[in-house]
This record gives structure tokens, sequence and C-alpha cells, in this order.
């Protein structure tokens, strides 16, 4: 497939230090081919280093988030996984910025554990979520069984990912999965005000919150505050760590450089 095409199959739009990745197949309900795949991939190598984006935000066009892997694509060998970040170019190497799910209509299946690599989901309340590859003789490998019991009950992972079944947001949302429920129709603008309030904040002091909240479950007890030390000393000696101390004795809003 040419870059060309790849390029329509993922969408990329920077507003306001927020940038929105859509996958863009909506009449194969959005499942992840390589196209897919490799345009994630490159939208974030190419966001992570941008200085005028703090947050992003993936989402599905025509109404679904994304219904899994296509697997007739499959069939013929069109693997969507990329080399050092895995399915769908995000599920083994999120971003270093903040990362938010919009989700309308199906997340399953590998939409489900594209939704579970990021780190807030908005999801419309019509939207359904699930893991079915035991429906179809395969397993959630891409993510999908090791991050669930992570983050919501382990008897209740064991039943959404043993029966395959379809489950709502509003379930998911009980179980704290789920952040925001919108009315239908409004995940995207749901996760875009959480984006712009995040991206207000400045941008290292956001990289290395999210680095330590995600690092540090792997941390013992001994080496918690050192290897934490690691990560957020160079923010408090960072310029914007300045900025913003100027700008609360100033009252004024802050001019964050990154730097």
């Amino acid at each position: 497939m040419s870059d060309a095409a790849e390029a329509e199959e993922v969408l990329v739009e920077v507003d306001g230090g927020v940038a929105v990745i859509t996958i863009n197949r909506p009449r194969a309900r959005n499942a992840v081919n390589g196209a897919v795949a490799r345009g994630i991939a490159a939208a974030l190598d190419d966001l992570d280093e941008r200085s005028d984006v703090s947050a992003i935000v993936l989402t599905g066009a025509g109404g679904t988030f994304s219904a899994g892997m296509d697997l007739k694509g499959f069939l013929t060998g069109d693997l969507p996984v990329v080399e050092g970040r895995g399915f769908g170019g995000l599920v083994e190497a999120p971003p270093r910025k903040p990362l938010l799910a919009a989700v309308e209509g199906y997340a399953l299946a590998g939409g489900f554990e594209l939704a579970l690599a990021c780190d807030i989901v908005v999801a419309s309340e019509e939207a359904r979520f699930g893991l079915p590859e035991p429906k179809r003789g395969l397993v959630a490998g891409a993510g999908g069984v090791m991050r669930l019991p992570r983050r919501i009950p382990y008897h209740v992972a064991m039943e959404i990912a043993l029966t395959g079944d379809h489950y709502p947001a509003s379930r998911l949302y009980e179980l704290g999965l789920v952040n925001r429920v919108t009315p239908a129709g409004g995940a995207l603008e749901g996760a875009l005000g959480l984006a712009r309030t995040i991206a207000a904040n400045a941008p290292l002091a956001l990289a290395a919150t999210k680095r330590v909240m995600i690092e540090s479950a792997d941390w013992s007890r001994d080496e918690m505050f050192r290897k934490q030390g690691e990560i957020v000393n160079p923010v408090f000696g960072s310029k914007d760590a300045m900025e913003g101390a100027a700008a609360f004795a100033e009252k004024r809003a802050p001019v964050w450089k990154g730097e």
C-alpha cells in the first residue's frame, strides 16, 4: 500500500496543544490493518517530538472506535504490528505524552486493547467493550489479558476475557476503567475537553508525571523515591518550573517552553 493510501487510513490534526489521531476505516469498523498500525506509529513518533503538542486523543471515524484486528488482512498475512510498538503501532510502546481514548460504538478485541493502552478513556453511553478473541480461536495478546486485571477487579476481568461478551460503557465506568461517559456522539468532544485541560499544564511535568505513575508499579519500597527523583528532579530545575512560580506570583497565565 502506498504512503498516500496509508495516510488516508490514519488522520492527524493538531489544535491548541492537542493532537487527534483518527483511525479512518469506517466501512471496516476501523479494523486495524498494517497500514493503520504503521500510520499510528508514525503519528506517535512525530507527536511525541513536537513542542506544540502536549496531549493526544485517539479515536475512530464514523461512530466506531475500532472492532479490532482486520481478520481478512490477518488471513492474507497483513499483520497490524509495528516492530518496537506492537499491535496497532501503540500497545507495546505508548507515547511519553498523555494519551486519551475517545470511544464511540465498538471497542472490541484489539480495539479494546488500544483503549487499554491509553491513559484516560472517555466513552459514549452507547459504546461497547469486549475481548471476543476466544470466540475466534485467538487470545487478546496485545495487552488485553495483561492490562485488564490491573485496571479492574480480577474476577470481573476474568469474566470479560473468558466470555468474550460485550460490556457497556456504564459498567466499565462503574469499575473505574472508563473515566467519563458522554451522550451518544459526544465522546470526542468530552475527550478533547479533558485533553485541553491537560495541555494547559507544563509539558515536562506532564511527561514526568505519566512516567512515574507507570514505572513505579515495578519499584520496590527501597528504590521508590530514588527512582522518582531521577525522573522528577530535572523538572524542578527546569525553566518551566521557574515560569510556573513566576506566573503564580504575577497572577498571570504561564507560558510554557518545554525547557
